[in-house]
């Protein structure tokens, strides 16, 4: 399983690459950002916990003196990251939005280097620098000069240290003994129970059950971009450091634009590939076995 980490961690990225798309779909039927976070949360709790009721019922069992670390996934990173992504999705462009949450390897290094005694190699930094870099090169925020408000970059800023949160609050939950699917069904049960004291859930699901075409949806939402890329993150995260794997998950953005480029026709820039470039040699970096200390 140790060889196959880092490729999990990249499906991760890759899954949550999309999420923009459900987004902007369902912002447009009339949810707002913290009513999507409501429905992500509570279609990835209901699958999941079928899911454990059917094959594995142990894995339900956690202990009261952990539970900081499920409430640290759940509160601290899903919901407040979710909350602010959505919403610098609305108040920016989706590049500006995926620029912003990708500070979030460079907190997860450096808290990781303070929490867990991870190494800050020349590699790694490296890498990180050629990430942040193609991020910025790939979302063309370079050219939209006087788009962003101030408004608009603290909340994108929020996403990333939410997102960050989740590797260090997740790593713990590791340490502890506790499997992926466990981790990943608290964290969104924790959201889900957070989500009903913030936003209205009787909207929530009167979108959801608005035709089968609607519920099948959100159902989408729910497995493909929150059940199958935590599940995978989190079990790459068992074989990859904090800081590798936060570099590998930067693959998002890059599967943004190239599904804008695929179904929506936008334009692929100079820059915009010379940005996939970059990020995919920092992949590459991240991976190389032969120099990991370097």
């Amino acid at each position: 399983m140790k060889k196959f980490a880092p490729l999990l961690i990249l499906i991760a990225g890759v899954l949550w690459g999309s999420m923009g798309l459900f987004v902007r779909t369902l912002n447009g039927q009339g949810l707002a950002s913290m009513e999507i976070v409501g429905l992500r949360a509570a279609v990835t709790t209901v699958a999941l916990f079928l899911f454990l009721l059917l094959f594995d019922r142990k894995l339900f069992h956690i202990r009261l003196k952990d539970l900081w670390c499920f409430l640290g996934t759940g509160i601290c990173s899903i919901v407040f990251f979710n909350f602010c992504y959505f919403k610098a999705i609305t108040m920016t462009s989706l590049s500006v939005a995926a620029i912003l949450l990708y500070t979030a390897p460079a907190i997860v290094m450096v808290l990781s280097y303070f929490l867990f005694r991870e190494k800050l190699t020349k590699r790694k930094l490296l890498a990180l620098g050629m990430t942040f870099i193609g991020c910025v090169l790939v979302t063309g925020i370079l050219s939209e000069t006087g788009s962003v408000s101030a408004g608009g970059i603290l909340v994108g800023m929020g996403a990333g240290l939410g997102y960050a949160l989740y590797s260090i609050f997740s790593r713990y939950a590791l340490e502890k003994g506790y499997a992926s699917l466990t981790i990943t069904f608290y964290t969104f049960l924790i959201a889900a129970i957070a989500s009903c004291f913030l936003t209205d859930m009787g909207k929530v699901a009167q979108v959801t059950t608005d035709g089968a075409g609607n519920l099948l949806f959100c159902l989408a939402f729910g497995v493909l971009c929150t059940v199958a890329p935590y599940l995978t993150y989190t079990l790459g995260l068992q074989y990859v450091e904090n800081g590798k794997a936060s570099i590998i998950a930067s693959i998002e953005p890059v599967t943004a634009t190239l599904l804008g480029v695929i179904l929506f026709h936008e334009n692929l820039t100079f820059s915009g590939a010379l940005g996939i470039v970059l990020v995919l040699v920092a992949l590459v970096l991240c991976n190389d076995s032969k120099a990991n200390d370097a």
